[in-house]
């Protein structure tokens, strides 16, 4: 499925509605270029999850990853931007978390073998600075 031409807004309205389909336990990929909008999607579907838009949602980039419960289960989010290994990921529980909760990785090509063959694949490309395309593929 390919949406084009969407503001900030109709980003954040697109992970809202996926937030409310998306089933536990379950792996989402989030690609895309630095600034294209991964960790904006990641926000506004974890604060959906919550129940809570005002809960303040770091970027990973620097922790690597970021845990939150909601009713639905856990919620890691992974950013691997500056992972240097694949080998790194089993100290991040990556095994655990692949089978137990909602993984949203941005970076997922840094997974090596850790890479699920079930997941939803989600591509977000800058069409210009203000609008972005979007891409979902579930691969099973």
């Amino acid at each position: 499925m390919l949406y084009e031409h969407l503001t900030e807004a109709h980003l954040c309205f697109f992970a809202k509605n996926f937030a409310r389909t998306v089933s536990f336990p379950n792996v989402v990929c989030l690609y895309g270029d630095l600034g294209a909008g991964k960790s904006t999607f990641c926000r506004t579907l974890i604060q959906t999850l919550l129940g809570d838009a005002d809960h303040v949602v770091p970027s990973p980039t620097f922790t690597l990853v970021q845990e939150y419960e909601c009713e639905k289960g856990i919620i890691y989010h992974f950013d691997l931007y500056r992972l240097q290994h694949a080998e790194d990921l089993i100290e991040l529980n990556i095994e655990e978390a692949l089978q137990s909760g909602l993984c949203l990785i941005e970076w997922p090509d840094r997974l090596g073998a850790f890479m699920p063959q079930c997941k939803i694949d989600i591509h977000i490309e800058k069409e210009s600075d203000d609008l972005r395309s979007v891409r979902h593929v579930i691969t099973k």
